[in-house]
């Protein structure tokens, strides 16, 4: 079994889901400015999705769920996922963002399975909380070995793609690690990098480096 772990926003999906929302309060630039840091790895990643999420408190839990549910997914990404669950790949999202986003993708990608972390919501409103299971920066990392030993997986059958810092903690445990339009600092980590928005561009670079063609 081989396993294809992806992030999700500026990978899979073509932005930041947290800049989308961010424009019912026309706080996207100062979102921006903040999570540009963090996947720069220039400031914590867990300090950075709190503070990001705090400015959101009072959005109608209406408007983030269709937000959500809206989102542009990326060049190519409904291919490269058809691809590699044709080539036998488990497929899996890992994101720093939210299960708002991320669960709707998997349905409409074909995933195996999403990990993201939980927006608060109370009396249909954001709270300007969050919580979950990829709240760290080594958070995709911790994950992925789990993975890896309950599906029988080794680092060597396992593709890793992403564009941020925070990508860096799976790309530890990854043959195979693909930098998608990536931070300077996962490029210096990455032995496949993409630098154009297709993800057809890393279809064959992944399987002729798994040795499926």
């Amino acid at each position: 079994m081989k396993l294809a772990v992806f992030d999700f926003d500026s990978t899979l999906m073509d932005g930041e889901t947290l800049e989308f929302l961010a424009r019912e309060f026309n706080l996207q630039e100062q979102i921006a400015a903040i999570t540009k840091r963090a996947m720069n790895g220039e400031i914590d990643f867990f300090e950075s999705l709190i503070e990001r999420v705090a400015l959101l408190k009072g959005l109608e839990q209406s408007k983030v769920e269709y937000i959500c549910k809206n989102l542009p997914m990326m060049n190519g990404a409904k291919e490269i996922i058809t691809e590699l669950n044709n080539a036998g790949f488990k497929t899996v999202c890992f994101s720093g963002g939210f299960k708002t986003a991320t669960t709707p993708a998997r349905h409409f990608l074909g995933l195996d399975a999403d990990f993201a972390n939980i927006l608060h919501f109370k009396n249909g409103k954001m709270t300007g909380l969050v919580g979950g299971e990829m709240m760290f920066s080594s958070s995709k990392g911790e994950m992925l070995v789990t993975l890896q030993n309950l599906l029988g997986v080794s680092p060597e059958n396992t593709v890793a793609v992403g564009d941020g810092a925070n990508d860096l903690s799976m790309f530890k445990h990854a043959g195979t690690r693909v930098s998608f339009c990536g931070k300077e600092v996962l490029k210096n980590a990455a032995n496949i990098v993409i630098t154009e928005k297709d993800l057809t561009l890393a279809i064959q670079p992944i399987l002729q480096m798994n040795g499926v063609c």
